[in-house]
């Protein structure tokens, strides 16, 4: 059913009706009438297959008309296996979830979204907890935060009954991983840097997420982050 299909969209040897047509080749083009490259095809044992027909004027090639179908099924199956396959991974949090817990999401992001994956992360509120929305909010926007480098924000938090999801997506696939050993390290040296060249000046609130969000500086401390 597949060949049908691909075999109509070609036009081949006298199917061709236009007066003249560019037959390509290795050696280059040539404009010619349509009977003369039926001619050349004839004399090869081949057909004459019209590749683009919108073209002026049409395309053809000189070429075994089954061998150019296994050559474009080859073709597409290639394409197709290049296509990287992108899902949609959850990541779930309660209003309270502790650094270990969140630390141990933070990771499996990170792994997602170097496969190439979206990530969809969302609070969800159970009960009474939905007071504590505010700080749901706060916590995907430090979720957000710490994977800037991978991610890029296709929705801010937002409550959608009793959940607060979040949407973010690959900058790009592939991309490499860093030891944790190596992002210890270079926090670290950046936080000796910061230190040593930024103790009396006012914090800058432009490098991230957390500008955005409403009063950024009281949400931040309810996340009492060390």
């Amino acid at each position: 059913m597949k060949n049908d299909k691909m075999k109509m969209k070609y036009r081949v040897n006298e199917q061709i009706r236009v007066r003249e047509v560019r037959v390509v080749s290795d050696n280059g083009a040539e404009v010619m009438p349509t009977r003369k490259a039926l001619e050349l095809a004839q004399k090869e044992g081949v057909d004459l297959v019209e590749i683009s027909p919108n073209a002026q004027p049409p395309v053809c090639r000189i070429i075994d008309y089954s061998k150019f179908l296994y050559q474009q099924k080859k073709h597409q199956k290639e394409m197709k296996q290049k296509q990287v396959k992108q899902e949609v991974k959850e990541i779930r949090f309660g209003p309270q979830t502790d650094e270990h817990d969140y630390k141990f999401k933070l990771k499996h992001a990170q792994e997602f979204l170097n496969a190439g994956n979206k990530v969809r992360a969302y609070v969800f509120f159970r009960g009474r907890s939905i007071l504590f929305k505010e700080q749901g909010e706060v916590l995907l926007l430090r979720f957000a935060n710490d994977l800037e480098e991978l991610a890029k924000v296709e929705q801010l938090p937002k409550l959608e009954g009793k959940k607060m999801f979040l949407y973010l997506a690959p900058k790009k696939a592939g991309v490499a991983k860093k030891s944790q050993q190596k992002r210890d390290r270079e926090e670290a040296e950046a936080g000796a840097k910061a230190s040593a060249e930024a103790v009396n000046e006012e914090p800058k609130t432009d490098g991230g997420l957390f500008a955005n969000a409403k009063n950024g500086a009281d949400a931040l401390k309810k996340l009492n982050i060390d």
